[in-house]
């Protein structure tokens, strides 16, 4: 369980980066049972202090995202690329803003 005081310190494009960490790691172990469920229980941890901590617009960007990382293991999506690539733009900023 993440520590929700620090990640509240967080800005939200270093919030949104580290969940596409887990993001990517849950979908290199699609394969692999234990990783990948260990992988997104991450995700969706993250995702919910990510979404404790704003409202308006980016909350729903923050669900939609969520949904659609969702989606991938329990719905009807095969966008594996499409959505690694949509966090990987967040962890590039982020790296850049420090």
């Amino acid at each position: 369980m993440i520590d929700r005081e620090r990640w509240a310190t967080l800005s939200i494009v270093e919030q949104m980066g580290n969940i596409g960490s887990e993001v990517g790691r849950a979908i290199a172990s699609r394969d692999n049972p234990a990783r990948r469920d260990g992988a997104i229980d991450r995700a969706l941890d993250l995702f919910a202090a990510t979404a404790e901590c704003h409202s308006g617009a980016r909350l729903r960007e923050i669900l939609r995202s969520r949904d659609e990382f969702l989606r991938l293991f329990f719905g009807d999506s095969t966008d594996y690329d499409g959505v690694e690539r949509y966090f990987h733009h967040f962890a590039i900023a982020a790296r850049r803003g420090r």
